[in-house]
């Protein structure tokens, strides 16, 4: 709770220094949010000798942990005020996961090790725009979203390109090390921000109502009763169905073209999408509120689309790369307002993170089918044949956002000439909006017809 009356506006002291801190905290978190990632794999292949089907059994578990527990854990987040703390402890306990397998690299302690992490990892996304939900307010939060996303973004890059240039001459051990210092990085810039700068209520998405009661409908009422909210969960999930796998099948490819190269033409798929994600992200933060949701979403998905069909018009190293740059496009935009359109939908519920959680739940099953899905279709009719049918669900996930999903942003979630810049000495008007009666803010679960 915070520690003024929600019923009356306040002001947020340090919330300029709140949002350069979420600057820093965005850009280090990029190497912890996700553990090790490709590198576990790679590691556990050229150092230890496991084999190809022991790794991915042992990385299973985590994977299905995390999959399983988004919602329980984004419940979590909305419950606990101290969400300072608890992204401190998720780097902290996820650092410590991956830290622990070079000293213990057998089969068990690994997968037991990716349990524990892949549930605090679970909670890094959910918590960090929880915080930034609650220092900003609803009507910045499109903004500050697409601006964290494209930090972590640049922040992964950049953790890549060092990793690229210093492994021949530090070898496999510097992806720990780089793991190490941005876990305790990302430490100092969570304890740095302000706690009076977060409003715990508005962390949650939750408003009072036009008594200044503060309303708690329940979780499954919120994720049911709105139909957006349940569109938004399966186009994305057509969405991942797409994408899951085509970086993989593209690297794949590449391998067995050019054998001896696939390091390198790996990092620079991965390095290519990641340059463009950064100016995607921001292209949403900036204009999300402008040209509302649904478009830029929808470029989304026809990036996508183009992309599985550009695969197979030829099969050049240079070509393949270039096409991944649509990687970029499709991802900046969903990671940056996947949060938005979350937020927008369950405003006044107080269940933010935990529909972040469900509607994560259905988009990541998406992702798990793609990757079973594209290697059957590669093993039966070849690599070109995988990706038009990723790129055929990336086609039909547009169409029925197209049809289904409604425009998300209304009037008093749109971004205001003003709302940025930071405040010190008194209330913004944002946050006297962010406290006006829930009954000035009836479009905050859409009419779902």
């Amino acid at each position: 709770m915070h520690e003024a009356d929600p019923g009356v506006a306040i002001a947020a002291p340090g919330k300029g220094r709140a949002e350069r801190t979420l600057d820093v905290l965005s850009f280090v978190l990029s190497d912890v949010r996700y553990g090790l990632g490709a590198y576990l794999s790679v590691y556990l292949l050229t150092v230890h000798h496991w084999d190809e089907a022991s790794i991915g059994l042992a990385l299973s578990f985590g994977g299905l942990v995390g999959l399983a527990s988004q919602t329980p854990l984004g419940a979590m987040v909305d419950a606990v005020q101290r969400k300072r703390a608890l992204l401190g402890f998720a780097v902290i306990i996820v650092t410590a996961t991956c830290l622990v397998i070079p000293l213990s690299p057998h089969f068990w302690s690994v997968a037991v090790a990716g349990v524990i992490g892949g549930l605090a990892g679970t909670t890094i996304s959910p918590a960090l725009a929880a915080i930034s939900l609650g220092i900003v307010g609803p009507r910045c939060f499109a903004y500050r979203a697409g601006r964290n996303e494209a930090l972590f973004h640049l922040g992964n890059g950049a953790i890549n390109v060092v990793i690229l240039l210093t492994a021949p001459f530090l070898g496999t051990p510097v992806v720990f090390w780089m793991m190490g210092l941005t876990a305790i990085a990302s430490v100092l810039a969570v304890r740095a921000v302000p706690s009076a700068a977060i409003n715990h209520e508005l962390a949650r998405g939750l408003l009072p109502d036009a008594d200044g009661h503060l309303t708690r409908p329940s979780l499954w009422s919120t994720l049911i009763s709105s139909r957006p909210l349940l569109v938004f969960a399966v186009c994305g999930a057509f969405f991942h169905l797409a994408n899951g796998s085509m970086l993989g099948l593209v690297a794949q490819k590449l391998a067995l073209a050019f054998p001896g190269q696939t390091i390198a033409l790996t990092a620079a798929c991965a390095i290519a999408a990641q340059s463009v994600m950064v100016p995607a992200a921001m292209l949403a933060a900036r204009r999300a509120d402008d040209w509302g949701r649904k478009p830029l979403l929808l470029a989304a998905f026809v990036a996508l689309a183009l992309r599985g069909v550009l695969y197979t018009v030829w099969d050049h190293p240079g070509w393949l790369i270039t096409v991944q740059l649509l990687d970029g496009v499709g991802a900046g935009l969903i990671g940056a307002l996947f949060p938005v359109v979350v937020a927008d939908l369950t405003r006044g519920s107080g269940h933010f993170n935990a529909a972040q959680g469900a509607v994560g739940t259905v988009h990541a099953v998406g992702g798990v089918i793609s990757g079973a899905l594209g290697g059957s279709i590669v093993v039966m009719a070849g690599y070109h044949a995988a990706f038009l049918t990723l790129a055929g669900f990336a086609a039909i996930g547009a169409v029925l956002f197209w049809v289904f999903m409604p425009e998300t942003r209304t009037s008093s979630t749109r971004f205001q000439p003003g709302d940025l810049g930071p405040r010190e000495g008194g209330p913004t008007p944002l946050q006297v909006e962010a406290f006006e009666p829930a009954a000035q803010h009836q479009a905050v679960i859409p009419n779902p017809r």
